[in-house]
Order: structure tokens, then sequence, then C-alpha cells
């Protein structure tokens, strides 16, 4: 299977410049491919999963993959898919993402010699004339086909700024430069980049009587339309510090049963033909899948030792009901006690398990908390010694998430 069919086996493919060139051009030659990516925080999340994964699959299949840090770019913000404008960084704090990013995604894609390339296009955005860049580049634009692009209609009603307009020009612009300095022939990204690459394959076009490609791959959906990677606190982080490794398995755990197929198609390396059987399956015999995914996921991304602990630790909480020494924990400290005791709703807010404490106690008045595998039903409950059974107390929210208080 090449590697074009794998990528559409997979459902990853959402639109192709020319499709029947790409195909072919990746059947037959070496290419140089780039994906973009915006240092906005200090680490990658699962929206940028998908990105990685055909790096590496192309990477896999021979091809030479181009990491393009937006460290230039980031500087502006991509409005794409934005009703607010973002806010502005600096160098700094842009420099400190960027080499975040490298490690992270250095474990799925090889970045050794010759075999993928960093860039970052602060290299050539930042010292850029200005007068220079609307002479060779600006020229090749439409004002009227730009606003027609769907990256900016959602913006105009509530205000598009000039700043945010240049953002196509400098994408565009990347494509250029990687053409000229790599032979770079084909960018790729996420769906809602559409309008974007598209800017760049015309402006290689027009500028250099140059063919170029773009291929746009499907955002990770829910079955019900809305964006994967985000719980109650937040985004799932591929950094163990933002989201440890035991949580990053339970979100892949406990994915609905109708997404599970194609997360371990998008996410996973494990071939079509065995995602297949998986598909089979259907009642509770589901949970063999996203067990399967929860752990390839997570050894994709922190390694099969935490992978096999994730694992461990979630089988000894959901078989046995006792505790893990890999559970999510909190450590309360003396002076969260008040005369030996300490709340049981500041004790939820504290472990992160309720923003607040009118939170926790709607939780607790619904019947969604146990503490030692007793449901709680008194909203004013307090924790005591008597609570730490073996040094530690076990709050369980709903059924699936539970969470370790030490002192």
């Amino acid at each position: 299977m090449s590697v074009y069919d794998e990528l559409t086996a997979r459902g990853l493919i959402a639109q192709v410049t020319d499709e029947e060139k790409v195909r072919k051009m990746l059947e037959e030659e070496k290419v140089k491919f780039y994906i973009g990516f915006d240092p906005t925080a200090d680490s990658l999340h699962v929206g940028h999963f998908v990105q990685i994964m055909v790096m590496a699959h192309l990477q896999r299949a021979g091809h030479v993959p181009i990491a393009l840090f937006g460290g230039g770019t980031g500087m502006i913000g991509d409005p794409s898919g934005k009703s607010d404008m973002r806010k502005m960084m600096t160098r700094e704090t842009i420099n400190h993402n960027v080499e975040c990013f490298r490690r992270q995604m250095s474990r799925l894609v090889d970045f050794s010699e010759g075999k993928a390339i960093m860039v970052d296009n602060a290299d050539w955005l930042l010292n850029l004339n200005y007068i220079e860049f609307l002479r060779e580049i600006g020229v090749h634009f439409s004002v009227n086909r730009m606003l027609a692009a769907e990256c900016y209609k959602q913006r105009l009603e509530r205000g598009l700024s000039f700043f945010e307009l240049n953002y196509m020009l400098m994408q565009s612009y990347d494509f250029l430069v990687l053409n000229r300095k790599y032979g770079c022939k084909l960018e790729m990204g996420g769906d809602d980049q559409w309008s974007n690459i598209i800017g760049g394959v015309e402006l290689i076009r027009r500028a250099d009587g140059k063919d170029a490609y773009g291929m746009t791959f499907k955002l990770l959906l829910k079955s019900d339309g809305k964006k994967m990677g985000k719980t109650e606190n937040g985004a799932v982080w591929l950094d163990p510090d933002k989201t440890s490794p035991y949580e990053f398995y339970q979100y892949w755990r406990n994915v609905d049963d109708a997404d599970v197929i194609n997360c371990m198609k998008m996410l996973t390396f494990i071939p079509v033909e065995e995602i297949n059987e998986y598909a089979k399956l259907e009642g509770s015999a589901i949970n063999q899948a996203k067990e399967k995914l929860a752990y390839e996921v997570t050894s994709l991304i922190h390694g099969q030792e935490e992978a096999e602990k994730a694992q461990a630790a979630a089988k000894a909480i959901f078989t046995a009901g006792t505790s893990s020494e890999h559970m999510p924990t909190t450590v309360l400290l003396a002076e969260d006690f008040t005369d030996g005791a300490i709340g049981l709703l500041d004790a939820m807010v504290k472990a992160g398990l309720a923003k607040s404490k009118g939170e926790a106690r709607r939780l607790v008045e619904q019947g969604g908390v146990t503490l030692n595998d007793e449901k709680v039903t008194d909203a004013f409950r307090k924790l005591t010694d008597s609570d730490f059974k073996d040094g530690a107390a076990i709050i369980r929210k709903g059924k699936k998430v539970f969470h370790k208080l030490t002192r």
C-alpha cells in the first residue's frame, strides 16, 4: 500500500490541490514537504497530534519532513478559527516554546542528519524589508480574494486588523522560501489552513513559475463535531508536567464508543486491517479497543514504560478499586488543615477535581463523588486523619476519575 493510500485508508486526507499529481509524486519521488507549527504555548497538545502522525507516516515512506516553527508568524498569530486577535508574544517566550516543541516532536519524527529538517521562519521574516516584501510578494495577492477566504470571513464581522491580514502573505512566503532553499514541493496542514496553503501554492507559481502542491488533513473531531482534546481542566497536553501520562492514558481510555476507531486510525500505527477487526466489537467488548488505543497513544507520546505504568494503574483502580502509586496525586500541606480537618469541597478544588467549591458541591449533591469507596452525600463532609488510610485518601469523581490525596 502506498503512503497516499495509507493516509486515505486512515481517513486523514481532507483536501488536495491536485490529487493525481500528489499521489504520483509521493509514490515515485523522495519529497520534501512541510508543516508549520505556531509556538503559542510551551507544549504541543492533542490538536497537533494528527500533524505529527502525518509527518511520521510520510517519513517512514522515505520522504523528508520540514517542521517549520513560526517564530516570526507567531508574533502576529493566525486568525484561522479565531474570533479574537491573538495575544502577541515576546521573542523570548517564542524561543522557549519552539525548543519545547522540538523535544516533543522528536519522539515521533527522526531529526537525525538528512532524515528531517527543522526551520524557524523568524530567520527570514524578522529582517524583511517591508517595501521589498510588498514589491516582490504583495503584488501577487488580491485583497478581494483574501477576504473571501474562510479564515478571514469569520473575523470580518468583529474586526480584522491589517496586522492579521498579513498572515496569509507571510505563510505563503514561508512556502516560497522553503521551495527555493530546499526544493520543498508540498505544504500540509489541518483543513482550517486550506486558504493559507492555496496562497503559497499560487505564490510559487506566480513568482517563480514552478508547480507546488498542498494537502490538508482532517481535524481531530468527536462524532458530535466538537474538537477533541479538551477536558474539564482544559487542553490535553503532550507535556507530562501539564497532563500526566496517567491522565493522558485515561483521556483515550474514556473516549466515546463512536470515536475509538477513528482515533485508532488517525493517531496510531496499528495496521488498518487490525483496526477493522476492532471495529467489529460491540457492547462492553469495545473496551478492548479503548485500552489498545490508550496504550498505543500513550506509548507514542510518553514511551512504553509510562504507558505500561498508566495501564497498570488504570487496571488496579478499575478491577480492585484500590489505590495505585501512579494515580494522579495531590499533597495536602499542614496549612490546608484547620483543627486537623479539611473540607471535602476544598480538597476537591485543591486537587483540580472541580474549579470551584460551588461546582464541587453540585457534584456531591448529584451523587457523583465517593471517598474511599463510599458515596458522599454531605457537602459539608470533612477529611480527618481517619480518612487517610495507609497515608492516602482516594476521591472518585463520576465513574472514571480517581485522585489520591496524601499529607
